[in-house]
């Protein structure tokens, strides 16, 4: 050991171990080694000791770039069907496809042969392939009606392939499906369905054929993205790897992005981020939201949000009108004709308003207690707030969805 190596940080072992193939530096394994060692123990020993209750592990607030899964779809034929298949005169491309199928085991139908099948139902099918995928492992799969067969239960699917985005087959599927919904019909028209009987999975069901490609460890860094984009997270992971491996390992390139330093060895980088998504930090606080659902009447207020001296008096006019038909008929011995005169009913009704008054600076719990004093529901909170936000007194960001 020189003095070159035996001054080495952690950090520059990992820059030297990382360059070694793609300048032709050569790595001083023993030593690299031992600091390599030393560095898991220390991250291992720091991930251990850390106990903030505020604080959230790197594998629950962020992801390594290019480990991603990859979706599949395919197209296929359920057979086995109970008579609640497609109709085939209105769905033609399920005997396009039985057609095609038949000819490949050579037997062909002829042309003005018009087959009438109702076991038989046409569907898609997709999956999601994990990263890493080997062949020969399995995968579940999702099978849904495409025409309008009426139910898949008790049927079987057929080999499919399976594409990605680039057209190349990844794997095939086949096997028998499990559907949780079912329906019953009556001979008068009526139906009585419970959840989805057209929509079903095949667990296990799919083989996978081909690799899809990684540069995984053709790289001397590892990237680390945040699933919510934030600066103050961004900088907070950023402080706290450098803090264990030394300055300049780790660097925030945007809210999202951290770029960190890695030994290019498939084995030491799978322990290396091992310990990585260990590590605990204190993400940043979120911004100040007011989360309206319109459809559904929900409102979800974040803990910052804050409201600036105002006074609300809100209150609901209902006007009711009611039609009805009176009759106007003759005595049984007088001359005249029946009539019928229309009649309407007009109601309003006001409740009492109440006004309200925000202080400087309230939070969450005030702004609540404050709505639920005066009895607001939560359409009558959604036009408070929304009120609030036109006369600038909310300090939030007002969303609706």
């Amino acid at each position: 050991m020189n003095r070159e190596t035996k001054n080495m940080s952690p950090a520059e072992c990992l820059s030297i171990a990382s360059l070694r193939r793609t300048e032709g530096i050569p790595a001083r394994r023993a030593h690299c080694a031992q600091h390599f060692l030393k560095l898991l123990g220390i991250l291992l020993v720091a991930a251990t000791v850390s106990g903030n209750a505020s604080a959230e592990r790197v594998k629950d607030i962020a992801s390594v770039a290019g480990v991603r899964s990859n979706q599949l779809v395919g197209y296929g034929l359920v057979v086995g069907l109970d008579g609640t298949g497609d109709q085939t005169s209105q769905a033609p491309f399920t005997i396009q496809s039985i057609r095609n199928m038949l000819a490949n085991f050579g037997i062909t139908i002829p042309a003005n042969a018009n087959p009438q099948l109702k076991n038989v139902a046409a569907v898609t099918v997709t999956a999601e392939l994990p990263a890493f995928s080997k062949p020969g492992q399995t995968i579940d799969v999702t099978v849904n009606s495409m025409g309008n067969a009426q139910s898949l239960r008790g049927g079987s699917l057929l080999m499919a392939p399976l594409r990605g985005i680039d057209g190349q087959v990844y794997a095939i599927a086949q096997g028998s499906l499990i559907v949780s919904g079912f329906g019953i019909s009556g001979q008068d028209g009526s139906r009585i369905s419970v959840n989805v009987p057209s929509a079903g999975r095949v667990p296990n069901g799919a083989t996978v054929e081909r690799e899809v490609p990684s540069n995984f460890a053709n790289t001397p860094y590892v990237m680390l993205n945040l699933n919510t984009p934030d600066f103050t997270t961004a900088t907070r992971l950023v402080q706290g790897i450098n803090k264990l491996l030394g300055d300049q390992t780790a660097q925030a390139l945007d809210a999202v992005s951290v770029r960190i330093a890695a030994p290019t060895d498939a084995s030491q980088r799978i322990a290396y981020l091992s310990t990585l998504e260990g590590i605990e930090i204190e993400p940043g606080d979120a911004p100040a939201r007011v989360i309206v659902n319109s459809r559904t009447g929900t409102v979800v207020i974040g803990s910052h949000v804050r409201v600036t001296p105002a006074a609300v008096a809100h209150g609901s006019l209902s006007v009711t009108i009611t039609e009805r038909q009176d009759v106007s008929q003759p005595n049984p011995l007088a001359s005249g004709n029946t009539v019928v005169s229309p009649r309407s009913q007009i109601s309003v009704e006001q409740p009492e308003a109440r006004m309200f008054v925000f202080n400087a600076g309230v939070n969450l719990d005030e702004i609540v207690r404050a709505v639920n004093q005066v009895g607001a529901a939560p359409g009558d909170l959604v036009a408070i707030l929304e009120a609030l936000k036109e006369a600038g007194a909310l300090r939030a960001e007002l969303i609706v969805i």
